[in-house]
């Protein structure tokens, strides 16, 4: 796989071969962000009066890989923007780029999922069966992205990962969202990926729980019986007053934003926060988990 080096160190050059950032077909709006891209970076490597050959040595990426970024087949890394702008000369127009083409490289459900977590100014999740998305560490997210049935492609996995990476921003917005998380301890004690990669999780789980916007629970397995063991809850709620909220227990599992649905799931919600730790007990019993591991 060819490199290219830039000031930080070495970047993969997103040769053909590299998975991750193909087009997904099935992603109507997505294909097409990425065949404007394209187009503009052919009209204006051709202004320039460059091949495409000339063009990928000038950026560190092979001559195929240029002609399938411009055909819209292929979604260019934010190195290959940057290196194009510079060597094109323009101005900053192709690495603005970035932000639209950043959007589509996650899968498109993620995509929506991500922006309404991003515009979210409260956020209310009870995980049953693993760790929540929003809380996973990307070596968690991998192997549970690889151990899917049917079998993701590589480009699949890495697209997963990188979205749910891409969502952890959550934490940094500022004004900072109130973010509300309960987890079964089992998913606490499920060694994914192995001993160490467990031990990342944990410290990960106790480093978030310890942000001033974040309440971390712990459901532990000896309460015998509580609203969500039916399915997960989510509740996102905006800063125009309204919410939209999902369970696998309710609804047919589907998105709902009727103000009685959301009540049910609010008051499942605060009884599942009721029955688990206090925020202060679920962070020692979480440090009490790593010490064991």
């Amino acid at each position: 796989m060819r490199t290219t080096v830039e000031a930080g160190g070495t970047e993969p050059s997103g040769e053909p071969d590299e998975p991750g950032w193909e087009v997904d077909p099935e992603d109507e709006s997505g294909a097409a962000v990425v065949a404007t891209v394209g187009r503009q970076l052919k009209m204006r490597r051709e202004a320039a009066g460059m091949g495409a050959a000339e063009f990928g040595l000038a950026i560190g990426y092979g001559e195929d890989l240029v002609y399938k970024v411009e055909a819209g087949k292929r979604i260019p890394r934010p190195e290959y923007l940057d290196r194009a702008d510079e060597v094109l000369a323009a101005g900053g127009l192709i690495a603005a780029m970035r932000k639209d083409v950043a959007e589509v490289r996650y899968p498109k459900k993620i995509r929506d999922l991500a922006r309404m977590e991003a515009k979210a100014v409260e956020t209310g999740v009870y995980a049953n069966h693993g760790i929540h998305g929003l809380l996973q560490t990307e070596e968690h997210a991998r192997v549970l992205l690889e151990t899917r049935q049917p079998a993701y492609s590589l480009g699949e996995v890495e697209r997963g990962v990188a979205a749910r990476m891409a969502r952890r921003s959550v934490f940094d917005r500022s004004p900072a969202p109130a973010l509300s998380f309960v987890q079964e301890e089992a998913a606490l004690r499920r060694p994914i990926g192995g001993k160490m990669a467990l031990r990342c999780q944990l410290e990960r789980l106790l480093e978030v729980g310890q942000l001033r916007n974040v309440s971390l629970q712990v459901m532990p397995l000896n309460c015998e019986t509580h609203p969500g063991l039916d399915g997960g809850i989510e509740v996102l709620k905006f800063e125009d007053g309204t919410a939209v909220g999902r369970s696998g227990g309710a609804f047919n599992g589907r998105p709902v934003s009727d103000p009685k649905q959301l009540r049910i799931l609010e008051l499942r919600y605060g009884m599942i926060r009721a029955q688990a730790l206090t925020p202060r007990e679920s962070l020692a019993f979480i440090e009490k988990v790593l010490g064991e591991t």
